[in-house]
């Protein structure tokens, strides 16, 4: 399985991972129940990228999260948080004449029936990002350029930024794409549905969930989402509690219609998840996301890579909001490098990171 493209800069100073995204700060609910009957809510951030941005900068990697906010409070704490995380900021555009977006959700699970969210982000400042206005030398720089389909969502421009980040170039650092379908976002139509799965064969890496693969493509199963995707050398198909299965391919590029030949053979990896006692299901995708590319800048195995994401995933939904410390590294490898059954045993709680917990966290039901 190929490695990011290490670039030519000097590897103590290259940036191994620069995300591009919205941003937005999050209202997060003091209690359970509707919007309307929520008396106050408490302030968080939250952004799929910038999300990935600072689990990978906490779990000791050099991450920068390229965004635009307003020139406003809102602005000023998104970058102020991002950055406490050890998150390299100094690309952050202000707009002077767009706002910070700001989102409220509910407590509840987000597939649930009764969960809400209600975003404030149309003309947002990160909805005005384009081709033309955010800076491509810090956008390339690192050895990993991690986008997601949320951003495609947010206008015309945003769309054409990603489809230039995508588009084939010299030097180009490995694109990490998390298809991350919200169909809220969309202008109506299958608009949504053909661009995704046209950037997503633009990239080298591919998060997709199957249940987003269903709602967006029709697509049903793990080895159709494969086929579907036939360019990146990697695709993660995320499968919730059955865990996830990783396609990875020897060579980057269309796979020929020959069954057998062997430079077109994809290796499959089937990895279960943890068993989680779930405080909240928001930014468990990001923290997958970012424990898989933890893994794979270190050069780790790929049943380790989807380890390292199932756990940066347990770490979040074990706390009610979209961040949280992840696990020490060297606790997360030996957990990782557990034998099959004793990760079948594995079950994760609400404080299970905290070191004085490792006695307890194996248990059986």
């Amino acid at each position: 399985m190929p490695g990011p493209a290490a670039g030519t800069a000097d590897a103590a100073t290259t940036t191994d991972v620069v995300c591009l995204g919205e941003s937005m700060v999050t209202f997060l609910p003091s209690q359970p129940g509707r919007l309307a009957d929520v008396p106050s809510f408490g302030r968080g951030i939250g952004g799929a990228e910038s999300n990935v941005a600072c689990a990978l900068a906490a779990a000791g990697h050099r991450a920068a999260w390229v965004g635009r906010v307003g020139a406003d409070g809102f602005g000023d704490h998104l970058v102020e948080t991002i950055a406490s995380y050890g998150v390299d900021t100094s690309a952050v555009r202000r707009d002077p004449a767009r706002p910070t977006g700001i989102y409220f959700r509910t407590a509840t699970d987000r597939g649930a029936g009764t969960h809400e969210v209600a975003y404030y982000r149309a003309g947002s400042a990160a909805s005005a990002m384009s081709p033309d206005n955010v800076p491509y030398e810090d956008l390339l720089a690192g050895r990993v350029l991690h986008l997601s389909g949320i951003t495609a969502a947010l206008s015309a421009d945003c769309l054409a930024l990603l489809r230039d980040l995508t588009a084939p170039r010299p030097g180009r650092p490995l694109v990490s794409f998390d298809v991350n379908h919200r169909p809220h976002l969309w202008r109506g139509g299958d608009a949504d549905a053909s661009v995704l799965l046209e950037l997503a064969r633009r990239a080298d890496l591919v998060f997709v969930g199957e249940d987003e693969a269903e709602e967006a493509w029709g697509i049903v199963g793990a080895e159709a989402i494969r086929a579907a995707l036939p360019e990146p050398a990697v695709v993660v198909v995320k499968r919730g509690s059955a865990g996830a299965t990783v396609f990875s391919g020897l060579r980057p590029g269309p796979r020929s219609s020959n069954a057998g030949g062997a430079e077109d053979a994809d290796t499959v990896t089937l990895v279960p998840a943890l068993r989680v006692d779930v405080v909240a299901a928001v930014g468990a995708g990001d923290a997958f996301a970012a424990g898989f590319l933890s893994a794979t800048l270190r050069g780790l195995p790929v049943r380790d890579r989807v380890r390292h994401g199932h756990l940066m995933a347990a770490a979040v939904l074990t706390v009610p909001g979209d961040l949280t410390d992840p696990p020490a590294r060297d606790r997360a490898d030996r957990l990782a490098a557990l034998d099959d059954d004793a990760w079948g045993r594995l079950r994760l709680g609400p404080g299970w990171t905290a070191a004085d917990r490792a006695a307890e966290e194996v248990r059986t039901p």
